[in-house]
C-alpha cells in the first residue's frame, strides 16, 4: 500500500498534478469523467474531474478546469512544467455514468455520454493514447491514481474495486 501522506484530493471541476509517490483521488464521479494523464518515464501524473464537455457552450468561464477542452490544456501545461513530456503522456478515464433514468432515453444523449465523447475527442486532438476506460453504465465511481506505478483504481458500490 502506498503512503497516503502524499494524497491530493481533486474536487468537482478541479484538477491536480503530482510526481511520484503522489496519489491523486477524486470521489463521486457520476456523469462527470475522471481523466488521468501520466508520463511513465518521469512518473508525473494528473487527474481532472470533468463536469461538462466544452467551455464554448457557456459565458461563465471562471473555472476552466470543469470543461473537457480547457481542463486538458491546463493539466498538460502543469505536467510539462513538472517535467513530463507531452509525447510520452498516456491516458485512462472513468465515469460518465447515466445516474438518472430518463423517460425517452432513445432520443436523448446524456451528459455522461457527452462528457466521455468530449474527453476522447480532446485526447485525440492532443495525440494522447487512451489506454483504458471504465465509463458509462449507471453507477458512481471513486478513483485513485498512483503516480509511482500508473495504477488507476476504481471503486464503486455496485462492483467493488478494480484496476484499469
Amino acid at each position: 500500500m502506498q503512503d497516503m501522506s502524499h494524497l491530493i484530493s481533486i474536487g468537482i471541476g478541479e484538477f491536480g498534478v503530482g510526481k511520484s509517490p503522489t496519489v491523486l483521488e477524486t470521489i463521486s464521479l457520476g456523469s462527470c469523467v475522471g481523466i488521468v494523464l501520466f508520463d511513465p518515464f518521469v512518473k508525473v501524473g494528473g487527474l481532472a474531474h470533468i463536469m461538462l464537455p466544452e467551455s464554448t457552450a457557456t459565458k461563465n468561464k471562471s473555472n476552466p478546469a470543469k470543461y473537457a477542452d480547457t481542463a486538458l490544456e491546463l493539466m498538460i501545461a502543469e505536467m510539462v512544467y513538472k517535467g513530463a513530456i507531452k509525447e510520452r503522456m498516456l491516458a485512462k478515464i472513468a465515469g460518465g455514468a447515466c445516474m438518472f433514468a430518463l423517460l425517452n432515453l432513445d432520443t436523448m444523449i446524456t451528459i455522461g455520454d457527452r462528457n466521455i465523447k468530449a474527453v476522447k475527442e480532446n485526447l485525440a486532438k492532443h495525440k494522447i493514447p487512451l489506454l483504458a476506460e471504465d465509463t458509462g453504465k449507471n453507477h458512481g465511481r471513486t478513483v485513485h491514481f498512483y503516480t509511482e506505478t500508473g495504477k488507476f483504481m476504481i471503486k464503486s458500490v455496485k462492483f467493488g474495486i478494480k484496476e484499469i
